[in-house]
């Protein structure tokens, strides 16, 4: 009988726990105990298989109790005000020491302090100087296949070793600078050929576009030579030229000779003040701001990466009258930025004979050609061209000698605190060659390295 009451005790209990889990309902503890564990477990004894009872250890430097708002610390004492400052902590124990195998794992968080081994930064001033040289035979054609052995370079009479050779192109940063001031039949000439200027580039290049007359205007800035935007601008930047007439100062025919209610039709001839009277005619000067142009177009060149090559190319007669800038100041500003000045002469310059003559400058008159300093002294080189189709080959001819040329470079031996003009001679050892070079350049912030 003892064991038909046992189990239908343990069939009782069985059924409160399914019907607790049914319903989520918790079973008093006289119920949730097995019938054969009330009566076989003496009283306190531990569970079967179950881990021992572990204190909980308190956190490291936390020492008493935590105390909303003031985190851990001693026990204020009873009687004591609240507001009295608690006594600090004792400073935790130091931490046992690591064994070697975790020390070797550790890695230094904080960064070193500057002047340690790691970081130590050494500053070297270096002034590097990059000459781009063309070298060509006496026909005019272009040398290749030099080494740097036949090369020799001196600065200020000492002869320099060389510390870069390369004969790779390199893309170029061409600002067109076109003269607007030219005559009428000229100046067709010219913008007939200025669809043949993106021929002459690749799509590594890139250009912009200066015009000049009475002032210069910038009509785009650099954007890739390849684009479309590029000859759009060109055909916006064509301009009819002038009409110049033959004046008459003296004389009977000297004068005025269509006038407008009391006034001459022509306000460069009106009678009084700069432009004279009707014995003697002041005859107006032309203006031809050349170097204000050049000036423009190589500021916007001084933005452009060291890695490109800066050219300046002009389409002009060399003539300068009227600029703000003097051709000297513009010539340093284009040897301290290493920008190189190229050519194509157009007009009454570019004839055989009348170019060389109007090289002479009388005082306190125009300049007819001022084009051959510029090309002269900043390493360019200018070329004259009369007629459409010879215009056009020089865009090409003019883009291609400036992309393939020698680059030399060496380290100065002047101080780099000397900013000073410093003469650069390039020399080849070979006969009856024409070395191309920038005679000389004066040293800038950009070149310390």
């Amino acid at each position: 009988m003892r064991g038909l009451e046992e189990d239908f005790a343990v069939k009782q209990w069985v059924s409160a726990i399914a019907l607790a889990a049914l319903f989520g309902m918790a079973l008093p503890a006289s119920e949730a105990t097995p019938p054969q564990a009330q009566q076989s477990s003496p009283p306190n004894a531990p569970v079967p298989n179950a881990p021992t009872p572990q204190e909980a250890q308190p956190l490291p430097g936390a020492e008493g109790p935590i105390i909303p708002g003031k985190g851990a610390g001693q026990p204020t004492p009873q009687g004591s005000s609240t507001s009295a400052p608690a006594t600090p902590a004792p400073p935790p124990p130091p931490p046992a020491s690591q064994p070697p195998a975790q020390q070797k794992d550790q890695v230094q968080t904080t960064p070193p302090e500057e002047g340690s081994g790691a970081l130590t930064r050494f500053v070297v001033n270096v002034n590097f100087v990059e000459v781009p040289v063309t070298v060509k035979d006496s026909k005019g054609n272009p040398v290749a296949g030099l080494t740097f052995r036949d090369f020799q370079i001196y600065e200020n009479g000492r002869r320099e070793p060389l510390s870069l050779f390369s004969v790779d192109p390199e893309p170029l940063s061409v600002a067109f600078v076109v003269d607007q001031s030219l005559p009428s039949n000229i100046m067709e000439k010219v913008n007939d050929s200025l669809g043949a200027i993106q021929g002459a580039l690749t799509s590594y290049d890139e250009a912009a576009l200066f015009t000049y007359s009475n002032g210069s205007k910038e009509w785009t800035g650099f954007t890739g030579a390849q684009s479309a935007r590029l000859p759009a601008v060109l055909s916006l930047a064509q301009a009819t030229g002038t009409d110049p007439m033959v004046p008459i100062n003296t004389g009977p025919l000297a004068g005025c000779p269509v006038y407008v209610n009391g006034n001459c039709a022509d306000p460069n001839i009106q009678p009084g003040r700069s432009a004279g009277n009707q014995t003697f005619i002041t005859i107006p000067k032309e203006i031809h701001t050349l170097n204000d142009a050049i000036l423009a177009a190589a500021k916007e060149l001084s933005t452009r990466p060291k890695d490109r090559r800066r050219i300046i190319y002009v389409v002009s007669d060399g003539k300068e009258y009227g600029s703000k800038a003097t051709w000297r100041e513009v010539v340093r500003y284009l040897q301290t930025n290493k920008t190189a000045v190229y050519a194509t002469l157009v007009g009454d310059s570019a004839r055989w004979g009348q170019g060389w003559i109007d090289r002479l400058h009388l005082p306190f008159t125009m300049y007819d050609n001022i084009l051959y300093k510029y090309t002269a002294l900043t390493g360019g080189d200018m070329d004259a061209e009369g007629g459409v189709n010879g215009i056009e080959k020089s865009y090409a001819k003019i883009a291609e000698e400036a992309r393939y040329q020698y680059t030399l470079g060496y380290l100065s031996h002047e101080s780099i605190y000397d900013a000073k003009y410093r003469s650069i001679d390039v020399r080849v050892d070979r006969p009856n060659l024409e070395v191309i070079a920038k005679p000389g350049y004066y040293p800038s912030a950009q070149d310390y390295r």
